[in-house]
Order: structure tokens, then sequence, then C-alpha cells
């Protein structure tokens, strides 16, 4: 497993954006998609409803820790999700354009 895609959810289209620019600028995300969603959760004893967006990042298992630190620095959240989830299998073309715009080393390094 060398390809994942890490999850994170924010509240606002503008902070989700930020963070993707970040990433994709300091090569640490080929991609980055954004989509508004709707979630209901637990938090503080209560039932939450609220409208927030999805981040989906497309990078590399070795990239996964600086993402990490990346959207926890840049969140508003008290604990903000940030899941990996590996991909298994997809189109070879596609993970060649992820390796190129992945670099070996972020511009932070």
């Amino acid at each position: 497993m060398r390809y994942v895609m890490v999850l994170s959810t924010i509240d606002s289209k503008s902070k989700a954006q930020n963070i993707a620019k970040v990433l994709v600028e300091q090569r640490l995300a080929a991609c980055v998609q954004i989509e508004q969603i709707e979630s209901i959760y637990k938090w503080e004893g209560k039932i939450t409803q609220e409208g927030e967006y999805l981040i989906r990042i497309k990078s590399t298992i070795d990239k996964y820790n600086q993402i990490e630190s990346i959207i926890k620095d840049m969140h508003s959240y008290d604990i903000p999700q940030i899941i990996q989830i590996p991909i298994t299998d997809g189109y070879n073309k596609y993970f060649e354009w992820i390796d190129k715009e992945v670099a070996k080393e972020s511009i932070n390094e």
C-alpha cells in the first residue's frame, strides 16, 4: 500500500480551501476535493446537526504525518476528524500522476 486518501471535515469552505491550497502547494497532496455535507454527531453530551465541508486528500502514505500536522495546525475544531484510508487498487496512470505531483520532499522539509 503506497497511496492513501485522507479525510477531514471543517466548518467553512474558505478554511477547507486554505488547507487544500497549502497541501497542494507544499506537494503533500496531488489533489484535494472539497464537498459540502451535513453531519450529525454527539458532542459534549448533545446531538448536533450542522453543515460541514468534507476534505478528501489524495496522497502517498509517507506524507500522512505531515498532512495530519498541517490539518491540526490550521483546524478550528478541538478534535478534528483526520482519517487515513488506504487505496488498495486503482488506475495506474492516476497513481503515476500522484507520484509526479507529490514531491519526495515537501517545501518545508
